[in-house]
């Protein structure tokens, strides 16, 4: 366990890291009707920006993973064509605004990728200059705004739909229980701001230092702030502090039975997480499963394999970007276009960018029953049901 919280810290020092490099960079907010115009009788040029030529190990498989997710959405749309251009990136910024740049020359009407987030926001600097937007697989919120829109999952996301459906539920006190480091304090930060959008309640808030005994000596402060709450809404991963906040709780007096135990990470993966004893009631949140195995089965039977954990946020760009020019209006690939509220049909269910370059997910809320995972509120078809 301990080598696993070594391990997440480091991960954590480094995210800390490139936020702050990210902040001092990002773009400046433009307007939302930015944007090129297109002529959507022909090809419309689009980029692909993929992490291959990387020393990281994975991102060789990841850069395929994307540009074939992609090439399956244009093969489904209907009645629009895509002239698709990869270029490599190296997951580096340098070399992303390299070939942002050289994307821009090619024709590029918009551009999807880079995956990491201090790439994607070199690769958003060099598209401002010419007015293009870019859709990143980043989850980063620190990137999004003006030109560049992130397609990752976020934790705002999560906190919103989580918070909202507690509240609903009856459960709106709520004490916030997360790790000392940057991904710990985002969290917190995300559920706080998803509580007061969704009538939720903060009754308390008690951090822990990413180690096991930082954990250990949290239990009793955990213990005494849940005398005030209905929930306890915990931001660690399965990786990192949940499976020792599973078990601990419990046995500190933290009844399960008594105070709703949430998640904000998922808590079915690895599926050995299923068997805790602490998880057993909780509530996380998960994308459209339905969906998401229809997506990785057409995927399987197109290239052999299962798609990277990410690959799929490649079909949600091509798949947002020929709903819109579907229409057959030049402005599609505007920004005030590209976050129409009623949003897109993605691999993982419904989706829409928001005008502060983050976006929403529709998501399902889950449960872990007998050590099963068990929808029980549904992830909406549309912007209009249950969550939003």
């Amino acid at each position: 366990m301990f080598a696993v919280f070594k391990r997440a810290r480091k991960a954590a020092l480094t995210a800390a890291a490139a936020v702050s490099a990210i902040a001092l960079t990002a773009c400046d907010p433009v307007s939302l009707g930015s944007g090129p115009t297109i002529n959507t009788s022909k090809p419309v040029p689009v980029a692909l920006l993929v992490p291959r030529g990387s020393a990281q190990q994975g991102d060789s498989v990841l850069a395929q993973s994307l540009e074939n997710a992609a090439r399956m959405a244009i093969a489904d749309l209907q009645g629009v064509q895509i002239d698709l251009r990869v270029y490599d990136t190296a997951g580096s910024p340098e070399v992303a605004s390299g070939a942002a740049q050289q994307a821009l020359k090619d024709g590029a009407r918009i551009i999807l990728g880079p995956v990491y987030a201090e790439a994607a926001n070199a690769a958003g600097i060099a598209a401002r200059q010419r007015g293009v937007n870019v859709l990143a697989f980043s989850n980063n919120p620190a990137i999004a705004g003006g030109n560049v829109f992130i397609l990752g999952p976020t934790f705002d996301n999560t906190a919103r739909r989580l918070t909202g459906f507690a509240s609903r539920n009856g459960k709106r006190n709520i004490l916030i229980v997360g790790g000392n480091d940057a991904a710990g304090i985002a969290g917190r930060t995300a559920i706080q701001r998803a509580a007061s959008q969704t009538g939720a309640n903060i009754a308390g808030s008690v951090g822990y230092e990413l180690s096991q005994q930082g954990v250990i000596n949290a239990i009793p402060a955990i213990r005494n702030e849940s005398h005030q709450a209905d929930a306890v809404f915990l931001t660690s991963t399965t990786a990192g502090a949940l499976p020792l906040l599973a078990q601990l709780l419990p046995e500190a007096g933290v009844d399960p039975a008594e105070k709703q135990y949430i998640g904000l990470t998922r808590w079915d993966i690895p599926a050995q997480t299923l068997a805790l004893p602490g998880v057993q009631g909780g509530w996380f949140a998960m994308p459209d499963q339905g969906k998401v195995q229809q997506f990785s089965a057409r995927y399987q039977a197109s290239y052999g394999g299962s798609p990277h954990s990410i690959g799929s946020l490649a079909y949600d760009g091509i798949a947002a970007i020929g709903a819109l020019v579907a229409a057959g209006k030049s402005d599609a690939l505007t920004g005030t276009a590209l976050t129409q509220g009623a949003g897109f049909q993605g691999a993982g269910g419904i989706f829409r960018l928001l005008p502060d370059g983050t976006n929403d997910r529709g998501l399902a809320v889950a449960t872990i029953q007998e050590q099963k995972v068990v929808i029980i509120d549904p992830a909406p078809s549309s912007f209009t049901g249950a969550g939003f």
